[in-house]
């Protein structure tokens, strides 16, 4: 089921979500045990530090430039690119700049 969305109104997704200073900001739309589905707001200077999931990852970069790094190879993905983070390996997002993405972690 999902929440934090309006239904049946055209929305500009990447804006459901604001930059504050010095923070990441999360909205989640949807989690069960199948998926989960958030959309991420990084302040410039800001992670994610490395963890490991125990679904795939895919991040879509929505908004300026983010630095993944998947079992110590960094990435650099920009607005319109996507990288899948497999389960169960480290990761970690960073953003040198100010960067939004939406996670979908399939279980």
């Amino acid at each position: 089921m999902f929440k934090n969305f309006k239904v049946s109104e055209v929305q500009v997704f990447a804006d459901l979500v604001q930059y504050q200073d010095g923070q990441v900001v999360s909205k989640t739309f949807a989690q069960d045990k199948h998926h989960s589905l958030t959309l991420f707001a990084f302040e410039k200077g800001e992670e994610i530090s490395t963890h490991a999931s125990g679904g795939d990852a895919l991040v879509i970069a929505l908004d300026g430039v983010g630095e993944v790094t998947i079992d110590g190879k960094k990435f650099t993905v920009k607005s319109g690119e996507s990288i899948l983070m497999p389960s169960n390996i480290p990761h970690a997002v960073y953003a040198p700049e100010r960067f939004k993405m939406f996670l979908v972690v399939s279980f």
